[in-house]
């Protein structure tokens, strides 16, 4: 299938609210970082493989905690995704015009810290980063989780 014809379906499906896309955080210098956008379902029950699904669920949640404080608190907040040239990715990113406001990776299982997670910890230290997991028996809080 072509690129023209699934970018019209996707654009068929998001006014229908069976998806929703998310843009990459910033402008990166690389057009095809650019213009990656990433798609959820809005219905996460659709999707069949466990952790594809929880981080569907997520990005549903954190979708609609971004469009509660638009429409509440006159905010600009809105749900990204972060990716750098280097191919780091980090789930989701919320943000408010200038500032970052949390990033949030998701795993199945308990799983270290992955390496984009702390690289964006470092680069924005004054931003709360979060790895939530589903399937996860650890909930402890460590200082020295991102060192």
């Amino acid at each position: 299938m072509s690129h023209p014809t699934v970018d019209r379906w996707l654009d068929v499906l998001e006014p229908l609210y069976a998806i929703f896309r998310l843009p990459p955080l910033g402008e990166p210098r690389s057009p095809a970082v650019r213009k990656a956008q990433k798609h959820d379902h809005v219905d996460w029950t659709v999707v069949d493989e466990p952790a594809a699904r929880f981080g569907n669920l997520v990005a549903s949640h954190l979708l609609k905690w971004a469009q509660h404080h638009r429409g509440t608190q006159w905010r600009a907040v809105e749900l990204r995704y972060f990716r750098d040239v280097d191919g780091l990715e980090v789930d989701f990113v919320l943000t408010d015009p200038g500032k970052g406001i949390a990033f949030v990776d998701c795993k199945r299982d308990d799983a270290e810290v992955p390496s984009p997670l702390r690289y964006v910890r470092r680069r924005c230290a004054d931003v709360p980063a979060w790895q939530i997991s589903a399937m996860g028996r650890r909930t402890s809080r460590r200082p020295t989780a991102f060192a």
